[in-house]
């Protein structure tokens, strides 16, 4: 697939009847051409439609129409007869990658990365669906009249059709419907790799289930029996998974698995073509189809069949055959053997030469300086650069390396951390993931660390991440680790405000004793300074000395009873006490 050439034909009955044996071929410069199978040569070339690689090519019903996308994001709709564009246009804002005829062959459905229906009267776009997060690789109908057969059908309504794209391993069914313009997939599938081969057996009645037969990447058959009638949430599995094996034995005990490469459905409806084993000298069998066992693996010795003959490549070097006797001569002085050694032993002696005194290194020590020699030449400007970054995680991540995934995982800065993710290829965000959840479980500085991977790859890797049909489980623990920070968090937060009341009182008290002994110091040197009345000062320090200061207070705290005891009175009208006795009193 990846070569220069694509080769795609869709063969309907119409073909078939009128005897056709024309193949088209996109080529990866923008030609198709068209080859007579029969004849075995080359019939025409269509030119001038595309300017890029040709990625899908599908034949009408009419015959001598022919519908061509290209990388260059327009479809071209040819006339084989005279060879030339019959109608071009844009077909989307990025190449376009699959194309699709409706069973009736007024519909034309295309695929880029969203998937469009088009009117192919009007050339105008009858319907959109949201597609898939990477480039369509296959659309195909899968019912050719509607379920409901109440209404009257204008040969597109009510039809389900299917896509599968690279890097998936989801395939998903869509449906045409007429009351509401309907978006997303009514249901999917779910298989093991890249769907890279598909084939269906077409639904007529509405009780008969849907026979999808889809072969995998990983040389997997899946075998899918579903009745199609409306939504289902959940991605469905397979009846039924078929693998093809050797038998493990002649010395290799270990069975290796043979890669299928097609299937297709036979007519009877019960049994399977399998095309299986090397791409150059493939292998077709027929096989009965029993979808009650959910797993079958079939064995066979592919080895005997592929043993292909390489021809020994000539050329005009000719190796003479040596007698054991005889004594082949190097090129050199006479003395052959004496020049040969000399050079090397006068070397041996160099090494040998030791200054006297001084001790041979250890092998540590020359490993060591090794070592340092490797990483001054590995990085000669400090830190490697993000794209670098991006290589050493994946290796990391691959050989498990803990200095490797340190040395990249204790970055700092945001944008090399962004970069590197972005850069790196998706198989290799489950296995980042993993090691993430890893790392959080240990050292509360690392986890503060792995927290900003985690966000940065959620936020750059969602769409990919959410195709996982067993991305629950893969992300259990990480959950759990969430879950039981979270129901920490409330009990950390209310240690921490108590600490923070019992910290911040102390810091208080501990102020408060300060201002407490600069007050003190205050005292002291009001007392220095006021030295204007010292007789009145050694009288007080007289009173101070003697014993009768108690008696004195006593006597003052006395009167000052008495005072407040008249103001009482006087403010409760008892004043009516004769002079003499204020006087007194006073």
């Amino acid at each position: 697939q990846d070569g220069p050439q694509r080769k795609k034909r869709k063969s309907e009955a119409v073909e078939v009847d009128r005897q056709l044996d024309i193949l088209a071929i996109g080529t990866a410069v923008g030609s198709i051409l068209l080859y007579s199978t029969v004849k075995g040569e080359l019939q025409s070339k269509l030119e001038g439609g595309h300017d890029n690689r040709v990625n899908c090519v599908r034949w009408h019903q009419d015959n001598c129409c022919l519908y061509s996308c290209s990388e260059d994001k327009h479809i071209v709709e040819w006339n084989t007869q005279t060879c030339k564009v019959k109608c071009k246009w844009k077909g989307d804002n990025s190449s376009v990658t699959s194309l699709c005829i409706s069973p009736d062959g007024k519909m034309l459905l295309s695929a880029g990365r969203t998937i469009k229906l088009w009117d192919l009267e009007t050339k105008e776009v009858y319907r959109h669906f949201t597609g898939h997060a990477t480039s369509v690789s296959s659309l195909m109908f899968t019912t050719v009249k509607p379920m409901n057969e109440n209404k009257p059908f204008d040969g597109i309504t009510g039809l389900y059709f299917l896509s599968g794209a690279i890097h998936d391993r989801l395939l998903s069914v869509w449906y045409i419907r007429s009351d509401r313009k309907e978006k997303n997939a009514v249901m999917s599938f779910t298989v093991t790799d890249e769907p890279t081969f598909i084939d269906l057996m077409v639904s007529e009645v509405k009780e008969e289930p849907v026979k999808l037969a889809v072969v995998c990447r990983d040389g997997q058959l899946h075998v899918f029996e579903h009745i199609l009638n409306g939504y289902c949430k959940k991605p469905l599995t397979s009846n039924c998974t078929i693998q093809i094996a050797t038998p493990g034995t002649d010395g290799d005990s270990t069975p290796k698995p043979v890669p299928i490469l097609a299937a297709a459905f036979c007519a009877d409806r019960q049994s399977l073509l399998l095309v299986y084993g090397n791409t150059l000298q493939p292998i077709i069998e027929k096989v009965s189809l029993n979808t009650t066992e959910s797993h079958m693996c079939l064995i066979r010795d592919v080895q005997k069949v592929l043993s292909l003959k390489t021809d020994i490549a000539l050329t005009k070097v000719k190796t003479p055959v040596v007698n054991s006797d005889t004594k082949v001569l190097v090129p050199g002085i006479p003395g052959h053997s004496a020049a040969v050694k000399t050079p090397s032993a006068g070397k041996e002696k160099k090494k040998n030469k030791r200054k006297p005194g001084e001790t041979e290194e250890s092998i540590e020590e020359r490993l060591g300086a090794l070592d340092i020699d490797v990483t001054k030449v590995k990085t000669p400007g400090g830190l490697p650069q993000t794209d670098s970054f991006a290589v050493l995680l994946v290796q990391g991540l691959e050989s498990n390396d803990a200095e490797i995934l340190n040395k990249v995982l204790n970055t700092r800065k945001e944008n090399v951390i962004k970069n590197t993710v972005a850069r790196m290829p998706i198989h290799a965000v489950i296995p980042l993931l993993h090691e993430l959840t890893k790392r959080l479980q240990g050292n509360p500085y690392s986890a503060s660390l792995m927290v900003r991977w985690l966000r940065s790859v959620f936020t750059l890797h969602a769409s990919y991440l959410s195709t996982l049909p067993d991305l629950i489980p893969q992300l259990g623990m990480l959950y759990q680790l969430m879950e039981s920070r979270v129901k920490t968090l409330q009990k950390l937060s209310r240690l921490h405000g108590r600490l923070f009341i019992l910290v911040t009182q102390i810091a208080a008290s501990e102020t408060v004793q300060d201002a407490t002994e600069v007050n003190q110091t205050a005292k002291l040197v009001y007392e220095d300074e006021s030295s204007e009345e010292e007789g009145s000062d050694d009288e007080m320090i007289a009173d101070k000395d003697s014993d009768e200061n108690w008696d004195e207070d006593e006597e003052k705290e006395e009167q000052s009873d008495e005072q407040d005891m008249t103001v009482e009175k006087e403010i409760n009208g008892d004043s009516d006490l004769e002079p003499e006795n204020e006087s007194e009193e006073e």
